[in-house]
């Protein structure tokens, strides 16, 4: 078997290209303050937070920098994403989220359904007029790769890779299907970010009832309104402190409870079961650093959310907004038409079954895009879209996104079996 050359990108040096996401994000923030002009009028259109997730995709696209050559996004979503989750968290008010009721957790399970029923529908789709693009056999069958894609749009990395142990897809192919999960659930992202800035709109058009969530902006902004002081340098080395302590200690207590589930339960030790994604220590990681975040929220630490620690744990996501658009290579898109497609009809079922449900419960718009990217993008990316609402709703796609992790293999299993079924028609 030959080795597949990855093509080199211009600049491989992780210092200039953090330069070059810095200059990216520089650049949206700045035109954005412009309230005259064009880009007035563009980002009346575009929101901010989509520009910061394009621009460097373009760069990826022109081969000035390439994810495959950056450990950037390891960094950002190991280093900074878990100090986000503490700051963003310090002043959550529990009480305040279990009053938005039911709506976001149906809406959650909306989406794991979506993902479920939708692959093997594309799959049915898809062969009445290119049976060969899901056909395959033994390990080669198409259906076996599309399983890792559930695994990630259903729970995230972890789950992913438990689907590629248990169905045992071909290693060699399997660079395709992770191009196609990375580039399908991109396009998605974009979408519903493009949503967010329409957000009055489709809440008006689904007849939603968003007063609990406006009750839990208006809370938050009143309490940050009261405790608000301009930040001094010891503010910012305390807030340092206290991010990047719990930062180690969820790592430490993370990758240990990992290692100890995986010790001491086969269930969890073989990625051949159901339940081996418990075993994964950046979902550990994840859950450490919220319940930090939590827990500092009943204590005087609350208090730093007004010299702005939602603001800082804010500029952290962004940086992990940038490093997860440089996973989009708009030129390879077109690479595999075929599976590229299936990836569209999968995501447009789990779109449409979203927007039916939210009509029918009149659920915000709010939770059609958290319940969906808590499914699709994971952890990494339901505390972004959540953040873009509002700061105070980032612990909501927290919450949900760790939800998935737990239901992701068990969710992605069921889709497998169902895939291979359709299939076989």
């Amino acid at each position: 078997m030959t080795e597949t050359t990855i093509p080199q990108p211009l600049v491989t040096d992780d210092t200039i290209v953090f330069g070059l996401l810095a200059l990216c994000l520089g650049f949206v923030f700045y035109t954005s303050s412009i309230n005259t002009g064009f880009w007035k009028k563009f980002y009346g259109i575009v929101p901010t937070v989509l520009m910061c997730y394009l621009l460097p995709g373009i760069l990826t696209s022109i081969g000035l920098i390439s994810d495959e050559t950056s450990n950037l996004y390891f960094m950002a979503s190991r280093y900074l994403l878990p100090a986000a989750l503490v700051l963003m968290t310090l002043s959550i008010d529990l009480k305040a989220i279990a009053n938005l009721g039911s709506k976001a957790l149906i809406m959650f399970f909306t989406g794991t359904i979506g993902i479920i029923i939708g692959g093997p529908l594309a799959i049915l789709i898809v062969s009445i007029f290119s049976p060969e693009t899901v056909g395959g056999v033994g390990f080669d069958a198409v259906w076996r790769g599309l399983s890792t894609i559930a695994g990630s749009w259903i729970g995230g990395g972890a789950n992913q890779a438990a689907m590629f142990e248990i169905f045992e897809y071909s290693p060699d192919k399997f660079g395709g299907m992770v191009l196609v999960d990375i580039v399908i659930a991109n396009v998605w992202m974009a979408i519903i970010l493009l949503g967010v800035g329409k957000t009055d709109q489709i809440d008006r058009w689904l007849k939603a009832d968003t007063s609990s969530i406006e009750t839990l902006k208006k809370k938050v902004s009143e309490h940050t309104a009261k405790i608000t002081r301009v930040a001094t340098l010891h503010d910012y080395i305390i807030m340092l402190a206290l991010a990047f302590t719990a930062v180690g200690a969820a790592h430490f207590f993370g990758n240990h409870f990992a290692d100890f589930l995986k010790d001491n339960f086969e269930v969890i030790r073989d990625k051949t079961k159901i339940l081996s994604s418990l075993g994964s220590t950046f979902l550990w990681m994840v859950v450490f650093a919220t319940s930090f975040g939590i827990a500092l929220s009943f204590t005087k630490a609350k208090n730093y959310e007004g010299a702005g620690a939602s603001k800082i744990g804010g500029m952290f996501i962004y940086i992990l907004v940038a490093t997860i658009g440089m996973q989009m290579d708009l030129g390879k898109v077109l690479d595999n038409p075929g599976l590229i497609a299936v990836g569209l009809i999968w995501i447009s079922i789990h779109a449409g079954l979203l927007i039916l449900v939210a009509k029918l419960i009149k659920a915000p718009y709010f939770f059609l895009a958290v319940g969906s990217q808590a499914n699709v993008g994971g952890a990494a990316s339901a505390p972004v879209v959540a953040a873009e609402f509002h700061p105070s709703l980032t612990s909501v796609g927290i919450l949900l996104a760790v939800f998935g992790y737990v239901v992701g293999t068990a969710g992605a299993y069921l889709c497998a079996i169902l895939m291979e079924i359709a299939s076989n028609f």
